[in-house]
């Protein structure tokens, strides 16, 4: 079984930056993983995933304003994000790819508004 623990959300100002980490416990080789987020009356969807060697996708939305890093050794993932919009305001979730499994995070809020 794999946990995912998440921190480092909050409320933000339109232009502001947070930083998103998330830590997976247990022993194992985690393939991919990445942040996604749901805002209210939304589905949810990918903001960017990073790959165990070190391929990163990032969703148009977030290009150039967000960066994804990983930390192998450590099963850390972290998300930088910069130029926060009001449309960035979501429950944003960590995820892991383990094998043919997949794991998900509690989920951390991020507000941004003034």
């Amino acid at each position: 079984q794999v946990q995912l623990v998440e921190s480092g959300g909050g409320l933000v100002q339109p232009g502001g930056s947070l930083r998103l980490s998330c830590a997976a416990s247990g022993t194992f080789s985690i393939n991919t993983m990445g942040w996604y987020r749901q805002a209210p009356g939304k589905q949810r969807e990918l903001v960017a995933f990073i790959t165990s060697g070190g391929t990163i996708r990032n969703a148009n939305s977030v290009k150039g304003r967000f960066t994804i890093s990983r930390d192998n050794a450590k099963n850390t993932v972290s998300l930088q994000l910069n130029s926060l919009k009001s449309e960035d305001t979501a429950v944003y979730y960590c995820n892991a790819g383990v094998g043919r499994s997949e794991y998900w995070g509690q989920g951390t809020q991020v507000t941004v508004s003034s």
